[in-house]
């Protein structure tokens, strides 16, 4: 899943939820996932921070927020 298809699932997930915060729309998101897809999330995320092990389902949101962030730009 490239970071542009990612972001359109992120944006599905927040038009189904729009009161919800970003971390939780995140998690939504990771939720809706297959459980390849959130193994790799997560191994990109552990690969980032250069460690060898972690929790799955947090790794795999933080790089769900990782790329929405990274795609948003800098902040004004």
């Amino acid at each position: 899943m490239t970071d542009e298809e990612l972001l359109v699932e992120f944006a599905l997930t927040r038009l189904d939820h729009p009161d919800v915060d970003l971390e939780e729309v995140a998690a939504l998101t990771v939720r809706r996932l297959h459980a390849d897809r959130v193994v790799e999330f997560a191994s990109r995320t552990l690969a980032a921070r250069g460690e060898l092990r972690g929790a799955v389902f947090p790794s795999a949101v933080e790089h769900v927020v990782r790329v929405v962030l990274t795609m948003r730009g800098p902040a004004d």
